[in-house]
């Protein structure tokens, strides 16, 4: 596999991962921000959930719960970046809509990701390094465990 695509294959998984992580805490048992559609109205109540969540969860004070909102718009914006105006499944089936693989069209979509995440990245990393770093050590120690447990059974503790 070439390099730049692997890269940018592990970029996209890793900005899902973050996403998926913590929209999960703040999530359970609902869609979150999928591949669906997700008015802004919607965002906006999932931002405060996430940030009540996490916050009780990890004991955040008023300052931290800001940063953690920061880190809530990034992903949101990152995830907005990702899908793009069109959806995503429709993309992937038009490339198998013919009698052959559209290649150059698979290759347009994998650049047009590369570029989202490679825009939209260095806010994130930051806005993420911002929110961890203004934790407690041992609030970033239940991070830590709950990234162990690979995010399996929510925050307990």
């Amino acid at each position: 596999m070439k390099p730049w695509l692997r890269r940018t294959l592990i970029g996209v998984f890793g900005a899902s991962l973050l996403a998926t992580a913590f929209a999960a805490g703040a999530c359970r048992g609902h869609h979150g921000w999928g591949t669906h559609a997700m008015s802004e109205e919607d965002a906006a109540r999932m931002k405060t959930r996430m940030v009540d969540k996490l916050g009780s969860k990890l004991d955040l004070d008023a300052a931290q719960k800001a940063r953690l909102g920061t880190l809530a718009d990034r992903l949101h914006e990152q995830r907005r970046a990702l899908v793009g105006a069109s959806d995503p499944r429709s993309d992937i089936a038009s490339l198998v809509s013919g009698p052959a693989f559209d290649r150059a069209k698979a290759q347009a979509l994998v650049e047009a990701k590369t570029s989202a995440v490679s825009t939209k990245s260095p806010e994130l990393i930051a806005a993420l390094g911002d929110f961890y770093d203004s934790l407690r050590p041992e609030q970033q120690q239940k991070v830590r465990d709950f990234m162990n447990r690979g995010g399996r059974h929510g925050w307990h503790g």
